[in-house]
């Protein structure tokens, strides 16, 4: 398996289901803070759309509170990785869809809208 490097994902919403993870406040620099590697051993693309109601109102309220220089963060490190880069296009949408992404028990989630 691939271990892909994951920037600071720092905030995160948890309500009983599994946390929304964004990119949101500064990204630490190398020099005062450690870069933390995740063992990424599968990859998920979910539509937005296809989600119970209850979860796709804690992705908007997640996504309403994300800059868009956060938001261009994310995206970037996803382009970077060519295992998340991958699983996108396979199921035929890119980064540039990607509003959300949850990572837990080695399991990287993608949570994508239509533009």
């Amino acid at each position: 398996m691939r271990t892909m490097t994951a920037l600071a994902l720092a905030a995160s919403l948890s309500l009983g289901t599994p946390a929304l993870v964004m990119a949101q406040g500064a990204a630490p620099t190398e020099s005062t803070s450690p870069k933390s590697t995740v063992q990424i051993n599968k990859i998920q693309v979910i539509d937005v759309k296809t989600l119970p109601d209850a979860v796709k109102t804690q992705v908007d309220d997640v996504v309403s509170k994300t800059s868009d220089e956060d938001m261009k963060g994310l995206r970037a490190s996803i382009d970077a990785s060519p295992a998340a880069a991958n699983a996108l296009k396979e199921k035929g949408v890119s980064s540039a869809q990607v509003v959300a992404v949850n990572i837990a028990d080695g399991v990287l989630t993608m949570f994508t809208k239509a533009a």
